[in-house]
């Protein structure tokens, strides 16, 4: 595909998905949600584990920080995106935990924003990696506020007694499936980039995990598939923390590669 083309594919299937966040009917969040199959008490922590598998969000920001730190980027603008990923995901870690010590609608914000944010800021690195550096940038600030606006507008439509989340749940999808879409249309200039597949895998075991959290505890009896998720999701993390520690810009950029010290 020509360069145009495969920035209007992105575009169109852009366009398409701020059509159905716009079109789509409203939809309120389930109350059923936040009935989670593993209630289970321990050390005096309601739902312990749901609230302790948070630790590997922790795990992953953290590490990916210190990677970020410690990498030699092509162009050191590029560690903007990336620095504020695993903020992102280390914020998710404090959010979940508050949200599943007493889960409910007002708490699922606090979960959900740094989510948006880490989303937002992936897609960012990507960009800057893969596409154009001064395109990344750009769309770093403008591209975190619609994730951030995404949220509260669920929060304040649900305060308003006509709940839509529809635009939070088409806006993750787009960020997945957009992850999808560059890395597939463009060439990295980095080494072990083909990492980046393991995310959107992870992230489809999270989705099935979640789905089945009730079916998972029952059929295993002391793991429910909410826990699972939070597993998953933290492994993506590690996924992006370990592929920006290990990678070194592959031959032919416009530097010499530069090795992690």
């Amino acid at each position: 595909m020509t360069p145009r083309s495969r920035v209007r594919l992105i575009v169109a299937f852009s366009v398409l998905c701020v059509l159905g966040a716009v079109l789509l009917p409203a939809t309120p969040q389930p109350l059923a949600y936040h009935d989670f199959a593993d209630r289970r008490a321990c050390f005096g922590i309601p739902n312990f584990f749901d609230v302790a598998s948070n630790a590997l969000f922790l795990l992953g920001g953290v590490l990916g920080l210190y990677a970020v730190y410690r990498a030699r980027f092509v162009s050191a603008q590029e560690r903007w995106p990336c620095a504020i990923f695993f903020v992102g995901v280390t914020l998710t870690a404090i959010g979940s935990t508050y949200y599943h010590l007493a889960p409910d609608n007002q708490r699922l914000f606090w979960d959900r924003l740094p989510m948006a944010v880490a989303f937002m800021a992936l897609i960012c690195a990507q960009v800057t990696d893969r596409v154009s550096v001064r395109a990344g940038l750009r769309l770093l600030a403008p591209l975190v506020l619609v994730g951030v606006a995404s949220v509260f507008y669920w929060r304040m439509t649900e305060r308003a007694g006509a709940g839509n989340v529809i635009p939070y749940a088409v806006l993750q999808a787009w960020s997945v499936l957009v992850l999808v879409f560059i890395a597939a249309l463009y060439r990295s200039r980095y080494s072990h980039a083909t990492a980046i597949y393991w995310v959107f895998v992870v992230y489809l075991a999270a989705k099935i995990f979640e789905s089945f959290d009730r079916g998972i505890y029952e059929l295993t009896g002391f793991i429910s598939g909410h826990t699972l998720k939070h597993l998953a999701a933290g492994v993506g993390g590690l996924i992006v923390a370990r592929m920006i520690w290990q990678r070194v810009p592959a031959a032919g950029t416009n530097r010499a590669p530069l090795p992690i010290a």
